[in-house]
């Protein structure tokens, strides 16, 4: 299973340390004992300063993160120089040349072309999970949802219950299928996994995923509550989860349970930028809330690797009203998208990620008829920024609150399409009905 069978040639230390660092990333933990996974890394690099693998999973871990960059952070930059060299000085097996290529696409934002060979990677080792995490990663962050499910379909037959770990592929897989709407498969599957593991978080995860889309409240904060013992400690991944619970109640009405759970749960990541966008839009009062995850997000403004992130900051930026970072944050981008090169990302902002920002502004301004003019003629496009569909689904709700602001009867019979087209994906839902009743209302005041 580990990346670096047969190579004799490196220390058991540095393999062990892989293996422990490659384990945690799985299973979105860190184990204490070894220092988690910073301690795991720096004991492997310790270990064999020379292992270019050591350097692979080190320098992916930092980038699949997409919290900086090699434009950026001279450290990762020099970082990520180091292992190219070492692998073009050292006899590398072909699959640790393509991780170093994959890696090196990545970094430049070459998302698409970096998938492309993590899925040569599996195709000739179909239990290298390294390639395996780092593609869904991608996939994920590129709204490739099909591509996503399929690169692990491709290689699901030959994960085996004796290979260790593989009860975890049953997880990523599971996702994958949810995202494409198998919601049956999706749920068996992660099921199937949590009956080996009852601390997969990621499996956890999908089951959230599945009852938030059926808008199936009662199961799915029964689920929660039941299951949290069993994922609470997977702190990479637990705050997710607890994001996911907040967003049942919001379906329900319950901001003050909502804001219960970011408070003692969510406010110390940086997933609280998700959940604070969806008190935002719902008019609920955050009270100093977005002042709490300002210093975050600034230090994140000229970031650009990942479209996602920066409208997600852009939401905590206009909610403290700072415009000063606000237009840092959008001529930056503006700078970049104007010579994308192969960047994939910086390659759609012209067209998805500044309208998309534009309309945030425009709302938060009170322009509600310019915010339906950027926003509704790329919602279709809006998957490319990545993410869940859970996760899009503030702009879905963005556009409908704009729609039902706006004082044009042709913007008011628009907000009743939308409201038909989300009646019907997510039948009784309990959000729905309220913006239902909040058109009928604006109707009958028109």
């Amino acid at each position: 299973m580990s990346i670096r069978d047969g190579l004799d040639s490196i220390c058991n230390e540095a393999c062990k340390m892989f293996d422990a660092t490659l384990t945690q990333y799985v299973t979105w933990t860190n184990d204490k004992s070894l220092g988690g996974i910073e301690g795991s890394l720096s004991k492997l690099l310790a270990a064999d300063p020379t292992f270019t693998m050591g350097h692979v999973i080190a320098n992916g871990l930092v980038l699949i993160g997409t919290g900086t960059s090699v434009r950026l952070d001279k450290k990762l930059d020099s970082a990520m120089k180091k292992m190219v060299a070492l692998s073009e000085s050292q006899p590398l097996t072909e699959r640790e040349k393509l991780h170093v290529s994959a890696l090196d696409m990545f970094a430049s934002g070459r998302f698409p072309k970096a998938c492309d060979v993590w899925d040569q990677i599996l195709r000739d080792h179909p239990t290298d999970i390294l390639a395996l995490k780092f593609a869904q990663a991608t996939y994920l962050y590129m709204g490739r949802q099909t591509q996503m499910r399929d690169s692990v379909a491709r290689v699901y037959p030959y994960w085996t219950p004796d290979i260790p770990l593989s009860s975890y592929v049953k997880g990523i897989y599971s996702f994958g299928l949810m995202e494409t709407n198998y919601f049956d498969r999706a749920e068996k599957l992660a099921n199937e996994a949590l009956a080996i593991n009852q601390s997969d978080a990621w499996s956890v995860h999908t089951i959230a995923h599945i009852n938030e889309m059926k808008a199936d409240l009662k199961n799915g904060l029964t689920f929660m509550k039941q299951t949290e013992n069993n994922w609470k400690d997977c702190d990479m991944l637990a705050c997710h989860n607890y994001w996911h619970w907040a967003l049942y109640f919001i379906e329900k009405g319950d901001y003050e349970a909502a804001l219960t759970i970011y408070d003692n749960h969510v406010s110390i990541n940086h997933f609280c930028f998700y959940l604070k966008s969806c008190m935002l839009l719902l008019g609920v009062k955050v009270g100093d809330r977005w002042n709490k995850v300002i210093p975050l997000a600034k230090k994140h403004t000229k970031d650009h690797v990942w479209l996602f992130n920066d409208v997600h900051i852009l939401m905590s930026l206009l909610g403290v009203k700072d415009h000063k970072t606000t237009n840092e944050l959008l001529t930056t981008l503006q700078e970049l998208a104007k010579a994308p090169g192969e960047d994939h990302e910086l390659g759609l902002a012209p067209k998805l990620g500044l309208p998309l920002c534009q309309a945030l502004v425009e709302f938060d301004n009170g322009n509600y008829d310019k915010t339906v003019e950027l926003l509704y003629p790329i919602r279709y496009e809006l998957l490319q920024i990545g993410g869940s569909n859970a996760q899009r689904d503030v702009f879905s709700q963005l556009l409908i609150h704009a729609a039902l602001n706006c004082k044009s009867k042709v913007y008011e019979k628009l907000a009743r399409c939308l409201l038909a087209e989300r009646d019907g994906l997510i039948p009784d839902s309990p959000l729905t009905e309220r913006l239902i009743r909040k058109a009928s209302a604006v109707h009958a005041m028109g």
